[in-house]
């Protein structure tokens, strides 16, 4: 299979929670990227996967992220999601978090160039 991914995924872990209509799930955050997101999938697991959902990122007590995301895939455990929109002061602090987690400084361009274009 050929890799599909055009964004860097980093690491992270931050009290995130999954909302979508009635359902809230406290999940764990495993990775993030500028288009979205990896979690270890919560049981019992209610998700539709054919609406949206909020992910909820707590970056501190006072700065959370909060994106509209899709479900891309769901296997071995995990769910994958891609950000259908994201918050101008959302997008500025996952750039500012990729930032200081990618050495290059040129990738970084790169990633918010191919943001832009989808």
């Amino acid at each position: 299979m050929s890799e599909r991914r055009r964004f860097v995924r980093i690491e992270f872990h931050a009290r995130t929670e999954l909302i979508q209509g009635q359902y809230k799930w406290p999940v764990e955050l495993l990775d993030l990227s500028l288009k979205g997101l990896l979690i270890k999938k919560p049981e019992p697991w209610l998700g539709n996967p054919e609406k949206t959902f909020t992910a909820d990122i707590h970056l501190s007590n006072e700065v959370e992220l909060k994106m509209d995301v899709r479900l891309a895939h769901d296997d071995h455990g995990h769910l994958g999601f891609v950000c259908e929109h994201i918050d101008l002061d959302s997008i500025a602090h996952l750039r500012r978090l990729v930032e200081l987690n990618l050495a290059d400084h040129d990738e970084l361009e790169r990633e918010l160039a191919a943001l832009i274009q989808i």
